[in-house]
């Protein structure tokens, strides 16, 4: 097989693509740009050499950034946010046969797990704002935005299995958030009120106790296949 260019693996093996970021949150605003997330299959056939395929490729055009589906089925089985959220965006461009299935396999990657890596997240973005806070006198409030998004998206898959992105009623809060009109001691309340009421609605939560690791490898395995026998 003669060498693939990472971006030509995105332009003619994607299965999946959508848009995220500020337009599949419904925070969008006429100076946003259009983030686009995807996932593609390699060819099986470039997993015999020495050199892998890339599980990553950034472009080929701005602001576009595509996983390959074994790291994104990982990632999805750790419960990274931002593989979850590309996989419940409301705003899908492209999904062929494969890129169904894998939307169809969604509930597979949600549990109680998500928990933990969620909270994980919000720790640590939390750090960088108080750091932002201590070096400069004020957090970077896009950051603050996406923590309290974060944090509410949490709470509400626990205590409804469902992943929403769209912030619905919040969205003018969140871009009066955005603009630093809300100071930040009143937003420090609300981000441990969200904390608190993620964390209650664990014990509780419809979500299975671990993702569906064998149903989501069953898949992967497929996938492979059909590469190979293509």
């Amino acid at each position: 097989m003669r060498p693939v260019a990472d971006v030509d693996l995105v332009r003619h093996h994607t299965v999946y693509s959508c848009v995220m970021g500020s337009r599949a949150f419904g925070l969008q605003t006429e100076r946003s740009d259009t983030d686009r997330r995807g996932v593609f299959v390699a060819p099986t056939a470039l997993f015999w050499r020495l050199e892998k395929p890339p599980t990553h490729v950034a472009g080929p055009a701005d602001e576009q950034f595509s996983w390959e589906v074994e790291r994104f089925c990982g990632l999805g089985l750790r419960s990274n946010p931002n593989v979850l959220e590309c996989l419940h965006s409301p705003l899908v461009e492209y999904a062929d046969e494969t890129g169904r299935e894998l939307l169809s396999l969604r509930g597979a990657f949600l549990s109680r797990e998500t928990y933990d890596s969620f909270a994980r997240y919000a720790v640590g973005q939390r750090k960088k704002l108080e750091a932002d806070l201590r070096n400069h006198g004020a957090p970077r409030w896009r950051h603050v935005v996406h923590l309290l998004r974060l944090l509410r998206s949490c709470r509400d898959l626990l205590r409804t299995g469902a992943l929403v992105l769209d912030v619905g009623a919040d969205r003018e809060w969140l871009l009066a958030v955005k603009r630093g009109e809300v100071p930040w001691d009143r937003l420090e309340p609300v981000m441990g009120r969200l904390a608190d009421e993620a964390r209650a609605a664990l014990d509780g939560s419809p979500l299975p106790g671990r993702p569906d690791r064998a149903r989501v490898e069953d898949f992967l395995i497929r996938v492979r296949r059909a590469s190979a026998d293509a």
